[in-house]
């Protein structure tokens, strides 16, 4: 994806966020702020970003929960790459 970006998390949980809250999941850089993030979204897809929350995972990994200001867009992207249906 990008340097900020690594991957798209596409577990049962993460798709039920794209369809319930319009929330995308990545995981990214240790030293990406919730800056950086946000703006990595903004020009990777093109869509503006409402809010970021970051956290550490068990196994070690900062996780971003991104949510998009563009109602429907999160289910748009998920099926773009491939982890919606």
């Amino acid at each position: 994806m990008s340097m900020i970006l690594k991957h798209l998390v596409a577990t049962e949980k993460a798709t039920l966020m794209v369809d319930k809250e319009n929330k995308l999941q990545f995981i990214v850089d240790m030293k990406a702020d919730k800056r950086a993030i946000k703006a990595e979204v903004e020009r990777l897809f093109d869509t503006p970003v409402k809010s970021v929350r970051t956290m550490i995972t068990f196994k070690g990994e900062k996780k971003a929960i991104v949510e998009l200001e563009e109602e429907g867009k999160a289910k748009e992207i998920g099926t773009s790459l491939g982890i919606l249906a």
